[in-house]
C-alpha cells in the first residue's frame, strides 16, 4: 500500500498525522533538552505551519519542557513526537516519525553546545543490518494509514 509523502504516526499506531506541503525545516537538535526528551544522544526533527499539518489520528500528550516549549508523545506507547514553541505557529515531528523518514534529512544542527564528542564518529563505524528472527513478532504499526 502507498502513502501520502508526509504522513506518519507512534510505534502503536493510536496517533497518526499528515503534512499537506513537504515539512520545510529539518534539523537536528543537541541540546540536552531534545537529548532527554527521546532518550538519544541529538533529535532530528522536520516541520513546519501548523497550517499545513494535521493529527489524523488521536492526538499525543503534551508536557510542557519549558515555558515555551511542549512536547508531544503518544500516551498509549510512549513514542517521542512533537517539539513545539507555543509562542509560534508552527510544529516539529521526530524524523522517525514520519512513514518514510528518507526523504527528510536535516539540512542544520542545533543546540551544538550539548553535542555528544563521538557523535560525528558515528558514520566510521563497522555496520551490520539487524537479521529476521522468527522469535519476534513485531506489534509495530505499519509505515502507512489504516482504518484503525
Amino acid at each position: 500500500m502507498t502513502h501520502s509523502p508526509f504522513t506518519g504516526g507512534c510505534q502503536c499506531g493510536a496517533i497518526r498525522f499528515r503534512f499537506s506541503a513537504a515539512p520545510a525545516r529539518r534539523s537536528v537538535c543537541h541540546c540536552r533538552m531534545c537529548q532527554k526528551a527521546l532518550g538519544n544522544v541529538f533529535a532530528p526533527f522536520a516541520g513546519g505551519p501548523l497550517s499545513a499539518f494535521e493529527w489524523t489520528r488521536g492526538a499525543p500528550k503534551i508536557f510542557l519542557s519549558s515555558d515555551v516549549g511542549e512536547r508531544g508523545f503518544c500516551g498509549d506507547c510512549g513514542t517521542p513526537l512533537t517539539y513545539r514553541d507555543t509562542r509560534e505557529a508552527e510544529i516539529f515531528l521526530t524524523i522517525g516519525s514520519f512513514d518514510d523518514p528518507s526523504r527528510l534529512a536535516p539540512t542544520v544542527s542545533l543546540g551544538e553546545q550539548s553535542k555528544v564528542a563521538w557523535v560525528d564518529a558515528l558514520g566510521a563505524l563497522p555496520g551490520s543490518k539487524t537479521a529476521a528472527d522468527p522469535a519476534y513478532k513485531s506489534r509495530q504499526h505499519p509505515d502507512h494509514d489504516t482504518p484503525d
